[in-house]
């Protein structure tokens, strides 16, 4: 595994549209990428995709990584006049959706034609036929229209029905310096980042078994490492996820700096038995890294982990990204780079005294 590895993971995967509630298409392309660095690939029952690599210790502990693969998205709320309603699902920012191309996934009748579903745009109302005193107000959801370019006669055949959902698309695009852009890095940068961990790992000696888990619904309430940190019940969790990266007109204390490795978060929702093997992990193998103060909700699969069973000793890693939630969002491959052998060389450094030591830790 390398940098150019990740790249070529995360160019698959955000190529897949999996908007929170739908994202089996994701899951398939997750279970394939990961067959060859597991032992064993299984989707629980709520659509969790979780891999297993086993570690060589007799009896080995347990770690679990999550990394959420849902994206934020639409759903229809009804089908009017030739053009659809929709809703965010997830915290979209409707500023950025205006004339912004989609793709709607059809459940009605005749679905089976467009299987790759639908393409379309998001209209709103011209400036020429907005009251002047409407023209510098930020355009609400409730007035954007999805337009399919379909004839009003078979949208009213039900070919779309209201629930389905509408994904905003957004192409990988490399930019100087290492930069990529693209919709869904929140949060495949993650899912990129945990697939090239297990990567590393395959060229690595390591005692515990690593449960590495592609959750869904992130982005509506954390369901998915609900129910998978109840199932695997792990010893130790990492959740991998993203964080506001550095820009320009945004306040420095609420942004991360770019290209100089992984957040750690550090707050009451992260075990500080964790989080210093984190911080120890990058000082002794040169692998830079940023500390990200989190005072309280993390908003990640962290705060769910942390609290699953008895609790369980949790940490954060995340990748800083700009532009969150929109079609245009940006990272850098070698933070992603950098996450995957921050956490490779973390597990690999795992045994009986540092489980022993965390009682003492907090």
């Amino acid at each position: 595994m390398d940098k150019a590895g990740i790249g070529q993971l995360l160019r698959q995967l955000v190529a897949i549209d999996g908007p929170s509630g739908i994202e089996a298409s994701v899951a398939s392309l997750v279970v394939d990428l990961a067959r060859d660095a597991v032992s064993e690939t299984r989707v629980d029952a709520l659509g969790n995709v979780i891999a297993l690599r086993r570690g060589a210790a007799n009896p080995p502990g347990r770690i679990m990584l999550a990394a959420h693969m849902d994206e934020v998205g639409l759903i229809v709320t009804k089908v009017e006049d030739g053009f659809l309603h929709v809703h965010e699902v997830g915290d979209l920012d409707p500023r950025a959706l205006l004339g912004q191309e989609v793709t709607v996934y059809p459940t009605g009748p005749g679905t089976e034609a467009y299987m790759k579903g639908l393409p379309g745009y998001i209209g709103g109302r011209p400036p020429h036929l907005t009251a002047p005193k409407d023209r510098d107000k930020a355009i609400s959801l409730a007035d954007l229209r999805v337009d399919l370019g379909l004839p009003r006669a078979i949208l009213e055949r039900g070919l779309i029905q209201v629930g389905d959902r509408v994904a905003v698309r957004g192409p990988y695009t490399e930019l100087l310096g290492g930069r990529v852009v693209s919709k869904a890095l929140d949060n495949r940068a993650s899912v990129a980042a945990m697939l090239g961990t297990l990567g590393y790992l395959a060229a690595m000696h390591h005692n515990w078994d690593v449960y590495a888990v592609a959750t869904i619904q992130e982005e509506t309430g954390l369901r998915g490492a609900i129910t998978s940190a109840f199932d695997i019940a792990p010893d130790v969790a990492v959740a991998i996820d993203v964080t506001h990266g550095k820009t320009s007109d945004l306040n420095s204390a609420e942004t991360m700096a770019m290209d100089k490795g992984p957040a750690i978060g550090w707050g009451p929702n992260l075990h500080p038995g964790v989080v210093a093997a984190l911080r120890k992990a990058g000082d002794e193998h040169e692998i830079p890294y940023v500390i990200e103060p989190l005072p309280g909700d993390s908003g990640t699969d962290a705060w769910a982990i942390q609290v699953a069973r008895e609790g369980i000793p949790t940490g954060l890693t995340s990748i800083p990204i700009r532009y969150m939630h929109s079609a245009t969002e940006l990272a850098v491959l070698a933070d992603i780079d950098r996450t995957a052998r921050l956490l490779a060389t973390f597990i690999g450094r795992l045994d009986d005294a540092f489980l022993a030591s965390l009682p003492e830790e907090v």
